[in-house]
């Protein structure tokens, strides 16, 4: 699996850091691995770290008293987390559970706060993390009403290739169909007919455990 220096190096926040910063950071940070459908955080916990996706794929799930699930996120390797309930200090209002064999990486919260005292790239990168975040989030609420299960595939992969919040993912995307049906909240065989039609249409090609993206605009458009 990826290291945590494989993590901090893809990581744009970590490019304006000086040594001594680095170091700092590197040497507080506290790394789990985690099985299939374990656990990094649950709700209601502190939201004491900022979280990271060293490798694998966890989902940010909120599941209600009567066994309903809504997912608000998947998260794939080199993505970072949790910032607004950080800075909130509040109590985490989702849980985060691995999908598949995952690494992730706990910053803690005084570690973080000393990074917005001392780096302003580091600042600006949260403003920009922050925002990005709420557009995605509003977009999924939309789409969770408003289109088919076929756009909401296409929405999903597309969202999988932002550049700020999941960086370092090019045109490939390891994902399985049961894996993107939590995603979207849809059945694997209504994900199957979905990604069929969006193949056809010549914007991805499917293979084993891995999408590839063709056209990332069409997938953004896709029946809007």
């Amino acid at each position: 699996m990826r290291s945590l220096d494989d993590l901090l190096t893809t990581s744009p926040w970590t490019q304006e850091l000086s040594a001594e910063q680095m170091q700092r950071v590197r040497s507080a940070i506290i790394v789990r691995d985690l099985q299939p459908g374990c656990y990094a955080c649950h709700k209601g916990d502190p939201a004491n770290v900022w979280i990271g996706v060293v490798d694998g794929l966890v989902k940010m799930v909120a599941i209600s008293a009567a066994g309903k699930s809504a997912t608000f996120a998947a998260l794939p390797a080199n993505s970072w987390f949790g910032e607004g309930s950080v800075l909130k200090r509040e109590a985490r209002k989702y849980d985060v559970i691995a999908l598949r064999e995952s690494r992730v990486a706990l910053m803690p919260e005084a570690t973080f706060f000393w990074l917005l005292d001392t780096s302003i790239p580091f600042n600006r990168f949260i403003l920009t993390q922050l925002n990005e975040r709420l557009g995605q989030f509003m977009g999924a609420f939309e789409h969770d009403r408003l289109l088919e299960p076929e756009a909401r595939v296409a929405r999903a992969l597309a969202n999988m290739l932002h550049p700020q919040l999941y960086p370092g993912h090019e045109r490939c995307i390891e994902l399985s169909q049961d894996e993107l049906g939590h995603l979207v909240g849809a059945s694997r065989q209504r994900i199957s007919q979905a990604l069929q039609v969006l193949e056809k249409a010549g914007m991805i090609k499917v293979e084993y455990r891995m999408i590839e993206i063709l056209d990332i605009d069409g997938l953004r458009g896709f029946g809007a």
